[in-house]
């Protein structure tokens, strides 16, 4: 059987892109290797130093991770562009990928990015590794804009969260396509927290209805998502941050129904906050999880196109 040539779209959510690792190493394990990685944000990150070769030293450092090491990296920087510099960010990639450029790497690989000055879709092909990486989780606010060939660019989630499109433009026969919030927004997952094993649905509705301010409250929500945490009012930065996933969650669903991959392998993800660094295990194994249900359909696709 001859194997179409696969393309791999790793998608944007913040520190839920760790699961693109879990994903990475099942897809491995069942002997599927992609011949082409498109990475927006995170997806850009973890998918960058997949095709650099140097997964494993990413694997190893998300996973030491504490609440008290990523403060360490939060170089605070006002007036630069961002509240934080991204230098100490950028320091600990260029250990291991300092030398990487795009073109040299054995995986054809392309970071998406979004021009500052004219909202353009910019894919990164060539050229060093590490400033493309960083251009392409930008987090506008966040982090500053990088230069790169004379232009301004930030986050590629502002404009392509699930970069399906690329990797068909790079000649992708079969494309998997990897969304990190396919199951956050429009659900709390209450009724995950309170459904026993035999409970009725109209004791579960009964249950929710007891707790309408933990069950509705759109403050509440929005700190579940961002710190994976319950509070009464959100801070200035969880209302930017959640308002930024909200436009990529509704500019995704709008370009995926468009262009829709071959398969979409969807982690479930809603219980761990944007920036819940800190639990790289549970999103690696959820990635890896998301895989083995997919890898029927997988199977399907590529017996199609093969």
């Amino acid at each position: 059987m001859k194997k179409p040539v696969i393309g791999l779209a790793l998608g944007a959510g913040i520190a839920r892109g760790w699961a693109h690792i879990g994903v990475l190493r099942r897809l491995e394990q069942a002997g599927i290797a992609p011949d082409i990685i498109c990475g927006t944000s995170i997806g850009a990150l973890v998918g960058g130093t997949y095709a650099a070769g140097k997964l494993d030293a990413m694997e190893h450092w998300a996973g030491e991770l504490t609440r008290g090491r990523m403060f360490r990296y939060m170089d605070l920087a006002f007036g630069g562009g961002g509240l934080m510099g991204g230098r100490k960010l950028v320091r600990r990639l260029e250990q291991d990928c300092g030398e990487v450029r795009i073109e040299e790497m054995a995986v054809k690989f392309a970071a998406v990015t979004t021009e500052l000055a004219t909202g353009h879709e910019i894919w990164l092909r060539d050229g060093p590794l590490v400033p493309a990486i960083t251009a392409s989780y930008a987090l506008p606010g966040i982090f500053p804009p990088v230069k790169v060939k004379d232009r301004w660019l930030v986050d590629g989630a502002m404009v392509n969260p699930v970069p399906v499109s690329v990797c068909r433009a790079l000649g992708a026969r079969l494309v998997i396509a990897v969304n990190l919030n396919g199951d956050v927004f429009g659900k709390n997952n209450l009724a995950a927290d309170l459904i026993d094993e035999d409970l009725h649905f109209d004791d579960l509705l009964a249950r929710i209805r007891e707790n309408p301010v933990k069950a509705l409250s759109p403050q509440t929500l929005m700190m579940r998502q961002i710190f994976g945490r319950e509070e009464g009012r959100p801070s200035v930065f969880s209302v930017m941050m959640s308002s930024i996933q909200i436009v990529q969650d509704r500019l995704n669903r709008s370009r995926m129904a468009g262009d829709p991959a071959d398969v979409t392998v969807e982690p479930r993800l809603s219980h761990i906050g944007l920036l819940e660094f800190d639990r790289a295990e549970e999103a690696i194994r959820e990635g890896r999880e998301a895989v083995e249900r997919a890898l029927p359909g997988i199977a399907d696709a590529y017996a199609v196109l093969a």
